[in-house]
C-alpha cells in the first residue's frame, strides 16, 4: 500500500508542476458556468439536475487530457524502465496512477459544490439527487479516467492516448442515442452498456446497484487491461 500511495502522490503532485490540469480545470468550470447558468432560469424550479447533465457530457471529453500522460510519457521519457525495474510490482504502478488522477479528478468535483449550492440559495433544492449525482459523477468519472489510462499503456505517444480515450469515452457515453436506429434486442444491450444510461438514474436520485456494478465493471477491466499491457513490457 505505501508503493502505491508513493506513486499516487508523485502523479498527483505533478499534475500541478504543469499546465494541464490548470487548463483543464479552467476549461470545465467555465464551460460548466456558461451553458448551466444559461438556461437554469427557463425552467423556473431550483434543481442542480442540469448541471450533471451538462457536466457529465462535459467530463467525457475533458479527463482523456488528464490521463494521456500517464504511462504514455513514461514511455516516451524511458522512466518507465526505472520504474518496473524498482520494487514495486505493476499492479502497485497501475493502481498508483490510477489513484494520482483520481485525486485530482475529486477536486474539480468538489469545485463545482457552490452550484448546488448558489442554487440552493434560490428555492427549496433537495440533496438527494444532488449526492447521488456526485456519486455517479465519480463513478462515471473513475471509469473513463480508467479507460484513459487503459488507452496509455498502449502506446508512448500521448496523442494517440488521447484521442484512443477520447474515442473510448464518447462511444461509451453516446450509445443510448444510437437505440432507435437499432433492433430492439440490440438496442437493450447498448443502452446497458452506455454511461449516459446509468448515470442518468443516479442523478434523478435512484442508486441502483446494476448501475454501480457497471461503473466498478468497467474501470476495473480497464486497470485489468492496462496491467496486462504494462506487465508484458517487462517480459518484451
Amino acid at each position: 500500500m505505501r508503493n502505491i500511495l508513493t506513486i499516487g502522490g508523485r502523479q498527483f503532485r505533478s499534475y500541478f508542476n504543469g499546465p494541464v490540469a490548470y487548463i483543464v480545470i479552467c476549461i470545465v468550470m467555465l464551460t460548466l458556468g456558461f451553458f448551466f447558468w444559461k438556461t437554469f432560469f427557463l425552467f423556473g424550479r431550483a434543481s442542480a439536475r442540469e448541471m450533471f447533465r451538462w457536466l457529465s457530457l462535459i467530463l467525457v471529453f475533458a479527463l482523456p487530457a488528464l490521463t494521456m500522460g500517464l504511462l504514455a510519457e513514461e514511455k516516451r521519457t524511458g522512466t518507465i524502465e526505472l520504474l518496473i525495474t524498482m520494487p514495486v510490482t505493476e499492479a502497485q504502478v497501475i493502481v498508483g496512477k490510477f489513484f494520482g488522477v483520481l485525486g485530482l479528478y475529486s477536486i474539480l468535483l468538489v469545485l463545482t459544490v457552490p452550484y448546488p449550492i448558489s442554487v440552493s440559495t434560490l428555492g427549496d433544492l433537495d440533496w438527494g439527487p444532488v449526492w447521488s449525482g456526485y456519486l455517479g459523477l465519480f463513478l462515471q468519472g473513475s471509469a473513463v479516467l480508467a479507460l484513459g489510462l487503459m488507452a496509455s499503456s498502449w502506446t508512448s505517444n500521448q496523442l494517440i492516448a488521447l484521442f484512443v480515450a477520447l474515442t473510448l469515452s464518447v462511444f461509451f457515453w453516446v450509445l443510448d442515442k444510437l437505440l432507435a436506429l437499432l433492433p430492439s434486442g440490440a438496442a437493450s444491450a447498448l443502452e446497458w452498456m452506455s454511461f449516459d444510461y446509468h448515470f442518468q438514474s443516479m442523478a434523478r436520485g435512484v442508486i441502483d446497484l446494476r448501475d454501480l456494478l457497471f461503473f466498478f465493471s468497467v474501470t476495473l477491466f480497464a486497470l485489468a487491461v492496462a496491467f496486462r499491457a504494462l506487465e508484458s513490457r517487462r517480459w518484451s
